[in-house]
């Protein structure tokens, strides 16, 4: 591999967010700069507004082209030439759209290999319209920019937790009709990729969790019981299904490396009630590694320099790790070593039906009378 900084795109998100404080914070730290090469996807002129409405002494540099970045510096790459109308802590369809016009512009320069990993600001999904249509989300949209046919995976990760969704952006009253059993395998399977690939646990443990309070509706007897025996006979480290009352009432959670929840609420309640740090996502099952963090813009707080930092540190840190695990993990499986002996073949099984039978001795004919 070659050797040089990751090179991280960053997405500047909702424009009337706290995305550019997340990034004048992370980068204030010198450290960072010495991880990676940043190449931001935003606005000279929005960044200043932020810059001065922070009161920040943050430094960049303006680059028109993603080959122009250089080591050791915050290059922000001007993306779009409208000007932006910036109305701090105001979600508008305007901000929402300088939002995707950065996102459209970094996965451009990523087909022609400009940038390494992709960290995504905070946006606000109902400001975005894609077409005529509802912006569909961060996940929906990679898979569609990629048109690898392939599901990207959601992994939400705090310090204390690991969790997927198995029927995640699924309305609560269609999530029992979602959970079909090849779904739910094609999930497990996703998510235990996702631990040994991006993550390098090498042997992961993944609980499943219930529909039902008690474990013991239809849902349970008819998918989720089947699916973790049949994983669990391929010695896959699927485990339960357990009633998520016990799972994390009784702390059995600490004994696994992730959880899949079946419906969102099922799976953020537990994980922002028992992680003291804000969540963070890292989206899996694509060529193609992509962090961001779980809170929206926060319009609330937007301009006032309340912004905590740490979530979009971790999901840089992360992004940058998945890369490299990514490469120790594939370069085994794409060049393996070639066989350096013949096997000895036994054919003892044909040699032993090929020996013609002995001939039994003949009756004697009968002397004839």
């Amino acid at each position: 591999m070659e050797e040089r900084k990751i090179r991280v795109a960053i997405a500047h998100g909702d424009t009337n967010g706290v995305g550019y404080e997340l990034i004048f914070k992370t980068f204030a730290e010198p450290e960072m700069l010495e991880l990676c090469t940043p190449i931001v996807y935003g606005s000279p002129k929005v960044a200043s507004y932020h810059r001065k409405a922070l009161d920040m002494e943050a430094s960049f540099s303006i680059i028109n082209r993603a080959e122009d970045a250089q080591d050791g510096r915050v290059n922000l790459l001007a993306c779009f030439e409208d000007d932006v109308k910036v109305e701090l802590g105001q979600p508008t369809q305007e901000s929402g759209q300088a939002a995707l016009m950065a996102l459209d512009r970094a996965m451009t320069d990523f087909r022609q290999g400009l940038f390494d990993v992709l960290v995504a600001a905070p946006a606000d999904d109902s400001n975005i319209v894609v077409g005529g249509m509802p912006f569909a989300g961060l996940a929906n949209y990679l898979e569609t920019c990629l048109g690898e046919d392939r599901k990207a995976l959601a992994l939400y990760l705090s310090s204390q937790l690991r969790m997927a969704v198995a029927a995640d952006g699924v309305a609560m009253k269609n999530v029992s009709e979602s959970l079909s059993s090849e779904a739910m395998e094609k999930s497990l399977n996703a998510l235990l990729t996702a631990l040994r690939r991006d993550l390098r646990i090498y042997n992961p443990r993944v609980a499943l969790l219930t529909l039902n309070a008690d474990g013991k509706g239809s849902e349970e007897e008819n998918v989720l019981n089947p699916v973790v025996k049949q994983m669990s006979e391929k010695q896959l480290g699927v485990y339960g299904p357990y009633p998520a009352a016990d799972f994390f009432g009784s702390s059995l959670y600490e004994a696994f490396d992730a959880y899949m929840a079946l419906y969102h609420d099922q799976g953020f309640v537990p994980l922002k009630t028992l992680s003291p740090d804000e969540p963070y996502v890292l989206y899996s099952g694509l060529d193609f590694i992509c962090t961001s963090v779980y809170g929206g813009p926060q319009f609330a707080v937007a301009g006032q320099g309340k912004a905590d930092v740490q979530a979009f540190r971790n999901a840089i840190y992360t992004a940058i790790d998945a890369y490299r695990n990514r490469i120790s993990y594939d370069e085994p499986l794409a060049n393996p070593l070639p066989k350096l002996f013949h096997e000895k073949r036994d054919d003892s099984e044909k040699v032993r039906f090929s020996i013609p039978k002995k001939k039994s001795e003949q009756p004697k004919e009968k002397e004839s009378e």
